[in-house]
């Protein structure tokens, strides 16, 4: 458990439940870990409770679409520790600020863009920040960044947050050819729907109501197309990224990883 022994990591939008667990893993393989966040006391309660379980945590305030918020947080880590090992950005968007589930003939035009703002240009600034401190300071670190599986399946009515989801995995390869020279890797985790987290329960629900479906019916539409009886867990995916950034998952660079368990519909 100590494959990221001494190593530092930064983890951005840390409140969410997805950063949250690989902030813990991260800790659990032996890093540093830096969890930040737009609210800090959430950021507090994650790095006291990673600490309380034997990890090394720090808490910091940070919004993941402030460039400037973000150079500064990442400049300070870099000159406590020498070095930059591996970040992570777990920022999400609000389903009816993205439009997910309207119509594109229906949706606005500032739906379409929230998730490409939001979600593609948090992860842009996260990792083009972290990539200059990554390269000043000689670290040969992981830039890991997330999406979801929308970026290739043929869902109806989820214009803005596929479109957003594919610009990321575009984004991820970018950054690999741009950044090698430099020992840095880029690699995007593409998530399936973990049906443990708070948002899928609250979609499940809303959408059924809004369709007129039985909750039951609805549920089974983010698992129809599994090709196990068992889907992802959150603990699981933070084990997968503690994986990703190590001196093991150096194989892995400029790929998009599937985190589903298999799916039939994922092209």
């Amino acid at each position: 458990m100590n494959s990221l022994k001494d190593k530092v990591a930064v983890i951005f939008a840390a409140s969410g439940e997805i950063a949250g667990a690989v902030a813990r893993a991260f800790a659990q393989h032996g890093a540093k870990v830096y969890v930040t966040a737009r609210d800090l006391e959430a950021a507090i309660a994650l790095a006291d409770e990673m600490v309380f379980d034997g990890g090394k945590a720090e808490a910091g305030k940070v919004d993941a679409l402030n460039e400037a918020e973000i150079d500064a947080f990442l400049q300070q880590v870099v000159a406590d520790n020498g070095r930059l090992d591996m970040v992570f950005n777990g920022i999400g968007s609000y389903y009816k600020d993205a439009g997910s589930g309207t119509p594109t003939t229906v949706a606005t035009f500032g739906q379409f863009m929230n998730p490409l703002q939001r979600i593609c240009g948090s992860q842009f600034l996260t990792s083009r920040v972290a990539a200059k401190y990554m390269i000043a300071s000689g670290s040969a670190g992981t830039l890991l960044l997330l999406n979801a599986s929308m970026a290739r399946t043929k869902t109806p009515n989820m214009a803005g947050f596929a479109a957003a989801c594919a610009a990321i995995e575009g984004l991820t390869r970018v950054m690999a050819a741009e950044f090698g020279k430099h020992g840095i890797k880029a690699i995007c985790i593409c998530s399936g729907a973990l049906m443990e987290t708070r948002k899928i329960q609250e979609m499940i629900t809303d959408f059924s109501a809004l369709g007129g479906i039985p909750r039951e019916e609805m549920a089974l539409n983010y698992t129809r197309f599994d090709l196990l009886s068992s889907g992802p867990t959150l603990k699981q995916l933070g084990e997968t990224a503690a994986f990703l950034v190590s001196e093991n998952g150096v194989v892995f660079n400029s790929h998009i990883v599937d985190f589903d368990c298999g799916k039939i519909n994922i092209l």
